[in-house]
């Protein structure tokens, strides 16, 4: 699709961020440090502090030109240091568009050939079928479910994990 683009943050984004990340809908399916409500100062701060991160690479996904939302990969350390988690969230008028497949496939990309990793993994919400078939049309492996190991909203949740392998003609 070539009106879906991955590109750098830019504090212009901060509005329509805030705007699309203040939603019940989205962040139910985030981690606790993801704000509700989300707050203006929520995105600058945001834009500022991971825009340029050496350890996290977050890039806007831009769909016709609009902001639409987030996407990264954190690049783990120590005896983790091939392996990066992937972690996204997209505006409510955007969903089921095929958007967020298309931000997993470039950035899985990017990252199997710009980063020293061989392995994106991540964890989902049981809850979050959405994201689940995203990752599963984009080639990731259901790797485990652990039982009660959100919480999220006074309530345990199982967590799916999720991951892909770089091909191995390309390690």
């Amino acid at each position: 699709m070539n009106n879906i683009r991955l590109r750098p943050l830019k504090l212009g984004d901060a509005p329509k961020m805030a705007e699309l990340a203040d939603n019940e809908k989205v962040s139910i399916n985030l981690r606790d440090g993801f704000p509700n409500p989300y707050t203006l100062k929520d995105a600058e701060e945001f834009i500022k502090q991971f825009g340029q991160h050496k350890q996290m690479k977050v890039f806007a996904i831009e769909y016709n030109g609009q902001y639409a939302g987030n996407i990264g990969l954190h690049i783990e350390g120590d005896v983790y240091r091939k392996s990066a988690e992937i972690g996204y969230f997209i505006g409510e008028p955007f969903w089921n568009k095929g958007i967020m497949t298309e931000a997993v496939n470039q950035i899985v990309q990017y990252g199997f050939k710009n980063l020293d990793i061989v392995r994106i993994h991540t964890g989902i919400f049981e809850y979050n079928k959405a994201s689940q078939r995203v990752l599963e049309k984009c080639g990731f492996k259901k790797e485990a479910v652990f039982e009660k190991a959100i919480f999220k909203n006074n309530q345990l949740w199982k967590e799916v994990r999720y991951a892909l392998l770089k091909p191995e003609q390309n390690i």
